[in-house]
C-alpha cells in the first residue's frame, strides 16, 4: 500500500487526472446502510455506480441505502470522499465490483488531500471481500 499527498479535487475524474489513472482506476469506498442499521461497504470502480438491485441480490436483502453524511462518520470514523475499510472504526462487511480484480487501484486514504494506491486482490483477500458484479455504467 502506497500513500500518496494530492491537491484537493472537486470530482473524481478530477482526483484521477492528478494521480494519473483513468477514472476506472479509482474505486470509491460507499458505505452502505441495510435495515437493520447495520453497514457493508461497497467498492465501486469510479466510471461506474452502484447497481442497487445487484448488490441486495449479493447481500440477500431487499432494502439497502446510502446514509446520511453523519451516519457514514458515525459508521466508519471517516468523512464522506475519505471512506476506505483500511482503518474503519468498525469492521464492516466488504463487497468488491468484479471490474476491480487484478488490478492496482486507487482510493480515499481516510484524509482530504490524501489517495492510497493498493493491489484490489491484497485489499480483496485481507478483508475476505465478497466479489460480485455490483456496478452498472455510471448515467
Amino acid at each position: 500500500m502506497e500513500i500518496v499527498a494530492r491537491p484537493a479535487a472537486d470530482s473524481l475524474p478530477e482526483a484521477a487526472a492528478l494521480l494519473g489513472v483513468d477514472a476506472s482506476g479509482v474505486v470509491k469506498t460507499l458505505v452502505v446502510k441495510r435495515s437493520d442499521d447495520t453497514y457493508l461497504f461497497a467498492l465501486i470502480p469510479g466510471d461506474r455506480s452502484i447497481s442497487w438491485p445487484l448488490l441486495r441480490a449479493v447481500v440477500g436483502v431487499n432494502k439497502l441505502q446510502l446514509p446520511s453524511p453523519e451516519k457514514a462518520l458515525a459508521a466508519t470514523g471517516y468523512e464522506r470522499g475519505t471512506i476506505v475499510p483500511i482503518g474503519s472504526s468498525t469492521d464492516w462487511p466488504v463487497f468488491a465490483d468484479e471490474r476491480i480484480v487484478g488490478c492496482r487501484i486507487a482510493m480515499g486514504a481516510g484524509a482530504h488531500g490524501h489517495s492510497l494506491f493498493v493491489d484490489a486482490d491484497d485489499l480483496i483477500r485481507a478483508y475476505g471481500a465478497t466479489v460480485a458484479d455490483i456496478s452498472q455504467p455510471a448515467s
